[in-house]
Parts: C-alpha cells; sequence; structure tokens
C-alpha cells in the first residue's frame, strides 16, 4: 500500500491500482454452504455503487451518520468502505434512532425503523438476492444497487481527520483506521501477500480489522471471511485454511 494512503477509500484505491484481479474478500457462510469470492475489482465495483446509491439517492453528506446493523458479511464489508468514500461514519450497531440512515439485515429490520431517514434492507441471501416482498418502510438493496455508476467521485473530498468508524463505543477517523490497521496487520503478522481466515464478529475493532482493514493494508492482502464458523468444526477450518491457502488464522 501506498504511504501516502489515509483513508480506507485510499488503501482500496492503492489495491485496485496494484493488482485489480486478485482475489480480496472470500466469504463463507457455514449455516447455508454459501461461497463468494470478490476480486479488487469486483469488491471495487460493489463499493462504487454503493456510494452512487448513498450520495446520489439518499443525499448522504460527510458528516452522516449511518447505523450498520449487519453481522460480519462481504456485504458489510461493502457498505464500510462506501460509507468512507462518501465521509459518512459507519456505525456498527449504532443506535438507529440517532443516525441519518440506518441500513439493517434481516436480524435488524425491527430495530431499524426507529430511523427517521432513509432505511435500507439487506436480505444477506446467497448471491446478494432480493427479499421476496421489500420490508415495510425499507428500501431492498438488491433492488437499488444495480443501476448506480460503476465510478464513483465524492462531491466533497473525504478528511481524513473526521471520524469514519465507531465501533464497540470507539469513534476512530478514517486516519485512524489506517493506521491502526498497519499496526493490526504486523501484529497479527500478516505480510505483504498475506492471506487472513477470520471468524470474528464486526461488533469490535479486533474482528472489523482482521475482518477487513489489516488485510486491505497490506500489499496483496486478502481475508477469508466466515460466518458461523463454529459450525465448520475444526476439521472443516483446517481444510479451509489448505485449501484458501490461508496465512493467519483467527477463527474467533
Amino acid at each position: 500500500m501506498n504511504a501516502s494512503d489515509r483513508t480506507p477509500a485510499d488503501l482500496l484505491r492503492s489495491a485496485l491500482a496494484a493488482d485489480p484481479a486478485r482475489p480480496l474478500v472470500t466469504f463463507y457462510d457455514d449455516a447455508t454452504g454459501e461461497r463468494v469470492e470478490l476480486s479488487v475489482a469486483t469488491f471495487a465495483n460493489w463499493v462504487a455503487k454503493t456510494a452512487n446509491l448513498l450520495q446520489g439517492e439518499l443525499s448522504a453528506a460527510p458528516g452522516d451518520r449511518l447505523a450498520l446493523l449487519l453481522p460480519a458479511h462481504w456485504q458489510t464489508a461493502v457498505w464500510l468502505l462506501a460509507c468512507a468514500s462518501v465521509g459518512v461514519t459507519a456505525e456498527i450497531g449504532g443506535d438507529p434512532a440517532d443516525a441519518d440512515h440506518v441500513v439493517a439485515g434481516p436480524d435488524g429490520l425491527e430495530a431499524g425503523l426507529a430511523c427517521s431517514g432513509d432505511r435500507i434492507a439487506l436480505s444477506l441471501a446467497p448471491l446478494g438476492r432480493r427479499f421476496p416482498t421489500p420490508p415495510a418502510g425499507y428500501a431492498d438493496y438488491a433492488v437499488e444497487v444495480p443501476s448506480q455508476g460503476d465510478r464513483f467521485a465524492p462531491f466533497v473530498p473525504v478528511d481524513p481527520d473526521e471520524v469514519a468508524l465507531v465501533v464497540d463505543g470507539t469513534e476512530l477517523t478514517g486516519a485512524q483506521i489506517v493506521e491502526r490497521a498497519r499496526a493490526d496487520a504486523g501484529e497479527l503478522g500478516l505480510a505483504d501477500g498475506g492471506r487472513i481466515l477470520s471468524g470474528r464478529s464486526y461488533d469490535t475493532w479486533a474482528g472489523v480489522s482482521a475482518g477487513l482493514y489489516a488485510p486491505l493494508a497490506v500489499a496483496g492482502g486478502s481475508v477469508v471471511l466466515c460466518r458461523h464458523l463454529e459450525e465448520s468444526g475444526a476439521d472443516g477450518v483446517a481444510k479451509r485454511v489448505e485449501s484458501e491457502r490461508v496465512t493467519v488464522v483467527r477463527a474467533g
């Protein structure tokens, strides 16, 4: 990664410039058998479309707060980078009543109705499928995002010293995310080209760092992000480590 990168969006741009075809996020859901692999280019395309949805359709702007009621999932990673691209503060598990926007999965739909602003629902079904019927009070992400543009440019430059993330009660600026992600990569033993398997939740910094930011902060880094990893068992995890060529494991 470039030494000048100061926001998570900068890290993604550097990864895209370096090697767009390599895997960045490989997602497993051991409750459904789902496996999704996203190259840097594919992940960046999802981020661009989602950022355009945020900025263009929802009129989100720097300083807005978005309650992110989602588990560790590849689409959650997309939303975190989309928020960083626009300058919106993503609050993982945040209070919808205090947020300008809410993005919720099936388990967060009822709580998300407390948000008086825009509400986006994700089915979290395999292949990013839409809901059979959009949940009351929500727009369906899978319906709204495909038509968005494949390139994104913020209306206002993102300030790396503004709060970009709130997780487990801690506020972090974009610059702090990058700094901590780089430090975490070193502590995890995640060298350039390293591949980390993470079964951690995104509701702590340690989880969201291992599951997204730390691998993004090293050259050629990638993550095998696992939901419901406990259902795989020790043998299943060992086989996955081998088949996915994992170099670092953080199962929990």
